[in-house]
């Protein structure tokens, strides 16, 4: 279990830019097709972009076609939690950085590898560090 990350509402505003703060502190998302890591193939890790947690690896990325980066598991089972979103009128599984609690996305049964799942995350809540660097 990752050690916890926590600030106040005035230090995240401060830290992360407004379209950050909106997705990863007030569970907003980005627009299908706009992010600038969805089409991302180089090697690499993805961290959260507001603790700096790995949260996934590139070997776990693929194209859904979705509009958004999806990956088929994190690179810890630790490092995202999933807890149930009844919001928008639905019910899904939202995806939120275990050490920080900020809102990554959401996880679908619709993907690929082997346990079948999609997460499906905003580009603005990752930060992208490639392999030589990480």
């Amino acid at each position: 279990m990752p050690e916890k990350f926590d600030l106040t509402e005035a230090q995240w505003r401060e830290q992360l830019t407004p379209e950050q703060y909106h997705i990863l502190r007030e569970a907003g998302t980005e627009r299908a097709f706009t992010g600038a890591l969805e089409h991302n193939t180089s090697p690499g890790e993805y961290q959260c972009a507001a603790c700096g947690q790995t949260l996934f690896a590139s070997d776990f990325k693929y194209d859904s076609g979705s509009g958004w980066p999806s990956f088929t598991a994190p690179a810890d089972s630790g490092a995202v939690q999933e807890r149930r979103d009844t919001s928008a009128g639905m019910i899904r599984t939202e995806a939120k950085c275990a050490r920080c609690a900020s809102h990554l996305g959401h996880v679908f049964p619709d993907g690929l590898g082997p346990d079948g799942m999609r997460y499906c995350i905003n580009s603005a809540a990752l930060e992208f560090v490639p392999e030589e660097e990480s």
